[in-house]
């Protein structure tokens, strides 16, 4: 499983029982690795781990994903994440000479092919942007405002690329992606105009025309709401 949530939740074959707190486990055995229980049952295994990503955009990635992905045990074709859960398993127990650098490799893999197992299971209910990117009522605006980032869309126009009316298209797309068409497209300007100063190849002036915005002032106004600061403060930071 997947879950991209700071939310405590609980694992459970019974829902009744009494859950105990793995932190506290973990702590108490002062090891990477713990049994719990008699042994007298089919053993089952968990290990946890988790993504830090570097980047100043990390929330918006994880708001467009499905908040759970899960892989069955019993599905034929998750060899591939079995198969790196068990490299992970064996590295980290038996670590040897750049055991930190593979152990970072393989966690990148399982990412990946979770990432994309979840396409196919993709259906009316799903809801992120890979489930946007294939619902034929918002696929097209999708691509139009990534690939013209700059230009002033409204919803109107976009309903139209995607063959709906403007109320079913602005619903369903809310439905899917979480926010309306127009948050979403300031939300991906400011996300683009994020790494672009981060990278500071380029002037704020260059960045603002690049993501929508006729002026300098403009853009650092609508930068500061989103964000908490000046793009030249953003950018400071993260020199």
């Amino acid at each position: 499983m997947l879950i991209h949530t700071s939310t405590p939740f609980v694992l459970t074959s019974d829902p009744l029982m009494v859950p105990e707190d793995s932190e506290e486990l973990v702590a108490a055995a002062k090891s990477v690795s713990l049994q719990l229980g008699e042994g007298t049952e089919s053993p089952v295994t968990l290990r946890g781990g988790r993504f830090v990503f570097d980047t100043a955009n990390e929330s918006l990635l994880w708001e467009l994903l499905p908040s759970l992905l899960h892989v069955a045990a019993d599905d034929t074709s998750s060899w591939r994440v079995r198969s790196l859960l068990r490299l992970n398993e064996m590295e980290t127990l038996q670590p040897g000479p750049g055991s930190e650098f593979l152990i970072a490799r393989l966690m990148e893999l399982i990412l990946v092919e979770m990432l994309r197992r979840e396409t196919p299971k993709v259906d009316d209910r799903s809801t992120g942007l890979i489930a946007g990117l294939l619902d034929p009522a918002i696929a097209n605006a999708l691509l139009a405002m990534h690939g013209e980032i700059a230009r002033a869309w409204s919803v109107a126009e976009l309903a139209r690329l995607c063959g709906v009316s403007r109320s079913g298209f602005a619903t369903r797309f809310k439905d899917v992606l979480g926010v309306g068409p127009i948050e979403y497209l300031m939300n991906w300007r400011m996300a683009v105009a994020k790494d672009e100063l981060r990278r500071g190849r380029r002037s704020i002036v260059e960045i603002a025309l690049a993501v929508g915005f006729q002026s300098p002032s403009a853009f650092s106004t609508s930068f500061t709401r989103a964000v908490g600061c000046s793009p030249k403060r953003f950018a400071g930071k993260a020199a």
